[in-house]
């Protein structure tokens, strides 16, 4: 069998290419992120290292995710191709058992020579990614890469791993291949879904939901956090990659509504094949769905939890202005600030408290130190029990999350110098978008110094406002200047990560669409030579097969926009149940840039091994009885 599955891959080389490329670079990546972290593990912690090992973290997850996906399309389709080529060998006497041990036996030999690619290039790519990270100020100055050989072992095992997985599924169903079925079958996918696929998409897409009313009626706040929708999505488009043949035909026919009503006959050859070739649109369709889908999920939950914050500050202060930076003082009892009064002045000084949560547990935690009266008069606190009012040097104001958070509750806690206090729970507030903070007198935050100060006054005071905040050397801002230029921004590593994380997705991206529609064009060569005969120009031929990868492109972008939709539809359904009034944001002119990259790389794709198919001598060739004409009878009966 080893024998068998290396003739053949020699002899199919062009279908592994993909495979391999996808696998090495997986490993690459793998070995680059293990190595780093394991590097980070022997700095000293501190927010740096967090974030490094963050990003490092969620780039190696999504390669393995997506590396995964792709060998699993491509398989799949290779066997698709391959039904033919299988029931002859079943003919020749092979068992379904066989069949199953040719294709696992080809995906170990692509995984085993991929990995081994990919171990090298990560050894080498690790020092310079440790070189980077420092020159951007991602990591410290001693951060470089050491000679931990864990990492190694780990990526090559994941990759070879990653291809036996994808290629299981796609071996089972050539096991399933009769010798006469494939003899027989014509070229349409008349059952382009298993019953293991529709179990499988099913029972992801029955998880990604059941996870989303979970954590909704549990603990909404999570579906905001990095660390949830950044994986989340994955189970969204693992779902729709498995259901795509399902999906693919009524989208098709959307698609194409307009087109077969504008165009004379090129339309319907399009929408038909499109429609025949299942398997080779899902192929086509499904890497696309997993760059639109993440662009979009990432992008646009990021975007969307900075907005509900942007808009949950600007709720929650009723100032005009605020001043910041300089050395601002705390207005003085009964006096008030430019001429201003006193109740509508709001000194804000950061502190932090150490909480006790469940008896034991020490919580470090933000709060802010302001005077109660003028908190009452010129902030907006979301308060769900208490009253603003009520606070004082023996009380404190605190969020939903806190462990303890009913209103009359004594909480043992630690002021920034040390010293313990026990503080009775005057109010409680919305928990909104998360760490939202405490508040507390000065009484409690000895040493705070004041970092802004909000005032309330009308428009005619802002030269007087300006004045003062000048004789301090600070900064006099109105509250949307304010707000546009501290709440809250996305931190570096999160941008960075983002677009490792991305800038990975499109390289397998484009790996998976060249190998896919090399594989497709090049299997089609006679359907186009069957066009030629008759009648069509090359350029009608070139124009025609062109067209179905564009529509394949736009199969793939209109699921991966609908996963996208759903996702940030939870996002939303999260800040409303958590009270905070902010539309879920969608990344449309990101999205819109990736679907064109794609459709660029399938129309190149395309064009290319069509056009060397057609320059080759176009001679006749006698149908099969059962085989279905093609798109060559399509064009002759339009």
């Amino acid at each position: 069998m080893l024998k068998i599955a290396l003739r053949s891959l020699r002899r199919r080389w062009m279908t592994q290419v993909g495979t391999f490329v996808a696998v090495a670079l997986g490993v690459a990546l793998m070995t680059v992120m293990g190595l780093g972290l394991a590097a980070s593990a022997a700095l000293p912690p501190g927010a740096e290292v967090v974030g490094l090992n963050s990003m490092l973290g969620t780039a190696g997850g999504v390669s393995s995710f997506v590396a995964a996906f792709v060998v699993a399309s491509t398989f799949s389709y290779a066997v698709a191709a391959r039904r033919r080529e299988l029931g002859l060998l079943r003919l020749a006497g092979s068992t379904p058992g066989q069949l199953r041990r040719l294709v696992m036996t080809e995906a170990a030999a692509v995984g085993l020579a991929g990995s081994a690619a990919g171990i090298v290039l990560g050894r080498a790519g690790a020092p310079l990614m440790a070189r980077w990270t420092v020159a951007q100020g991602l990591a410290p100055a001693g951060y470089a890469i050491g000679d931990q050989t864990w990492p190694l072992h780990t990526a090559f095992w994941t990759g070879l791993l990653v291809a036996l997985s994808g290629a299981y599924a796609a071996s089972r169903r050539a096991g399933r291949v009769g010798p006469l079925e494939a003899l027989r079958e014509a070229v349409t996918d008349e059952r382009p879904m298993t019953p293991g696929r529709w179990a499988a998409g099913g029972g992801l897409l029955v998880c990604a939901v059941a996870f989303v009313a979970w954590r909704l009626g549990s603990d909404p706040g999570s579906l905001l956090k990095r660390k949830t929708y950044t994986w989340q999505p994955m189970l969204l488009i693992s779902a729709c990659g498995m259901l795509a043949p399902v999906l693919v035909r009524p989208v098709v026919r959307l698609l194409m509504w307009v087109p077969v009503r504008l165009t004379s006959y090129a339309g319907r050859v399009v929408r038909a094949n499109a429609a025949a070739g299942i398997r080779r649109t899902a192929a086509v369709a499904a890497p696309v769905l997993v760059m639109v889908a993440l662009t979009g999920s990432l992008l646009g939950a990021a975007s969307t939890v900075t907005g509900a914050k942007t808009a949950e500050a600007r709720a929650r202060t009723g100032a005009d202005y605020v001043l910041t930076g300089g050395r601002l003082p705390y207005p003085a009892a009964g006096h008030g600030f430019a001429g201003v009064p006193a109740g509508s002045v709001l000194a804000v000084a950061d502190t932090t408290l150490t909480v006790l949560e469940e008896g034991f547990v020490k919580v470090p935690t933000e709060a802010s130190a302001v005077d109660p009266a003028a908190l009452a008069e010129v902030s907006r606190l979301p308060v769900v029990a208490g009253s603003v009012a009520d606070l004082d040097d023996g009380g404190i104001i605190v969020t939903e999350e806190w462990w303890q958070h009913r209103v009359g509750d004594s909480v043992p806690l630690w002021r920034a110098d040390g010293t313990a206090a026990r503080l009775r729970i005057v109010a409680v507030m919305r928990t909104g978008t998360g760490n939202n903070g405490a508040y507390v007198t000065p009484h409690n935050a000895p040493g705070a110094k004041v970092s802004r100060i909000e005032v309330r006054a009308p428009a005619s005071a802002a030269p007087a406002v300006r004045a003062a905040a000048a004789r301090y050397g600070a900064t006099a801002h109105t509250k949307e200047e304010w707000l546009a230029a501290t709440h809250p921004r996305t931190n570096r590593f999160t941008v960075l990560g983002y677009v490792l994380v991305l800038g990975i997705a499109l390289l397998y991206t484009a790996i998976a669409l060249a190998n896919t529609l090399l594989m497709a064009t090049s299997d089609r060569s006679d359907d186009l030579r069957l066009l030629r005969l008759a009648g069509a120009t090359r350029g009608q031929v070139l124009a025609v097969t062109t067209a179905e990868s564009l529509l394949a492109v736009a199969v793939g972008t209109v699921l991966g926009t609908a996963v996208t939709v759903v996702n940030l539809a939870g996002m939303r359904a999260a800040l409303a149940v958590l009270g905070v009034d902010s539309p879920a944001e969608v990344p449309w002119l990101a999205m819109g840039a990736v679907a064109g990259v794609c459709a660029a790389l399938a129309a190149l794709c395309t064009l290319l091994p069509a056009a060397r198919a057609l320059r080759r001598r176009t001679g006749r060739r006698r149908v099969r009885p059962g085989e279905a004409p093609g798109i060559g009878a399509e064009l002759a009966s339009a």
